[in-house]
């Protein structure tokens, strides 16, 4: 009996979902888990990026709803920490509504290109993006001059070095939607305007090294990952098993959602509908002309870059039928807890994702990179079920940045 006991829970063992793994699974399976997660590059762009004086200073910036003309919207209106530094609505709503979903921060200082379009070419030139839109914070440059003379002088200088004087400058003045903030700009002298840009990109800076702290926490998927690279069971059901199957295989999810972020940080047409109500939006195919563009890109006078560096701008493809409705692949960690999905919250539910991908319908513009692939209805169960286990522990704050 003992020896049928011992064959028993040997081919038990044997036909566990775990132990059927190919070895080139196993391997696509251990590239997904943070354990995996290389260490966080450097920033040329950004020489203060890694100094703990700039993070204190940009996690001030970060709160502070000074930051905006009414004196209500800071970065964290939109990217709340205790929601994995996004807001759950389908438009981000600052001053105003914008035109796109609040993308999380966690990871994102690995990314090459921010925003869904990638017209931001590091975490600092992003950070200024909003702080400048008519519909999130809806100041100007010299309005966050005066806002940083005021309240974060010994901070600032700390590590920027001394702050310009500030105090002839405009209370609103800018290259800003608003006409009388603009036309003040203008009628300033160019030393002031450049000192000005300076402090402004510096700002971006300061936050930016703070988001540098947020990282993305562990998982019940990274566990098991863990666990299967040890020899383990691990701690997965059949089901969520079956669906991280799916997601390395028939799927194809991992085409896209790959690395330990589950994301390439590409921009792909993948046929998501248009918004309704919505401008026409072209994705990268416009984006890529504007991170070109921008004054505070890596190739910039405020960048902190050397002559080598800057390599993702400077190679970057710009023009392309591929360009058009391509849209940044989004990290699915945490994905599963934070509906609305999409650049615009097209799509409430990650069934009716799971249901997208596996039709996929024609694109409304440019050409979809999707095939159908079919699945049925028992593998779509599988697939989210495995996308859950990818959410945030609830005992984890490795995602709060703090």
């Amino acid at each position: 009996m003992l020896g049928a006991g011992l064959l028993a829970a040997g081919l038990h063992a044997a036909s566990a979902p775990g132990a059927r793994w190919t070895e080139e699974e196993r391997a696509t399976i251990q590239s997904l888990s943070l354990e995996a997660l290389p260490p966080l590059p450097e920033d040329p762009s950004n020489k203060v990026a890694d100094d703990p004086r700039a993070a204190e200073l940009g996690r001030a910036l970060f709160f502070d709803t000074r930051l905006s003309v009414n004196g209500e919207v800071a970065c964290a209106s939109c990217h709340l920490p205790e929601r994995q530094f996004q807001d759950d609505v389908p438009l981000a709503r600052g001053v105003g509504t914008t035109a796109r979903r609040t993308m999380p921060i966690a990871g994102m200082a690995r990314s090459p290109f921010l925003f869904w379009d990638g017209r931001k070419d590091s975490l600092w030139s992003q950070a200024l993006g909003p702080l400048e839109s008519a519909v999130e914070h809806g100041g100007s440059r010299t309005q966050y001059a005066h806002v940083v003379a005021a309240h974060y002088r010994t901070s600032y200088e700390a590590v920027f070095g001394p702050l310009p004087k500030v105090n002839q400058l405009p209370v609103q003045a800018g290259p800003v939607d608003d006409p009388e903030s603009t036309r003040a700009w203008a009628a300033m002298p160019e030393i002031d305007r450049e000192a000005v840009n300076q402090v402004f990109a510096n700002i971006g800076k300061a936050i930016a090294a703070y988001e540098r702290t947020i990282q993305p926490a562990p998982t019940r998927f990274d566990a098991y990952a863990s666990a299967l690279g040890s020899g383990g069971a691990g701690n997965l059901t059949d089901d969520e098993i079956a669906g991280l199957r799916l997601f390395v295989g028939k799927g194809q999810c991992v085409n896209c959602h790959n690395g330990p972020l589950l994301t390439d940080n590409h921009f792909h047409n993948t046929g998501v509908p248009a918004a309704a109500g919505l401008p026409e939006d072209q994705g990268r195919a416009f984006g890529a002309k504007l991170v070109r563009e921008d004054p505070f890109n890596c190739l910039g006078k405020y960048s902190d870059a050397g002559e080598g560096d800057c390599s993702e701008l400077r190679f970057m493809v710009t023009d392309g039928h591929e360009l058009l409705r391509a849209f940044k692949t989004p990290s699915l960690r945490g994905a599963a807890g934070r509906p609305p999905y999409m650049h615009a919250g097209q799509i409430a539910t990650l069934a009716e994702v799971v249901a997208h991908y596996s039709a996929a319908p024609e694109a409304p513009a440019g050409h979809s990179e999707l095939r159908p692939i079919n699945l049925s209805e028992m593998e779509r169960r599988q697939l989210i079920a495995f996308l859950a286990t990818l959410n945030p522990k609830p005992d984890s704050a490795g995602s709060k940045g703090f």
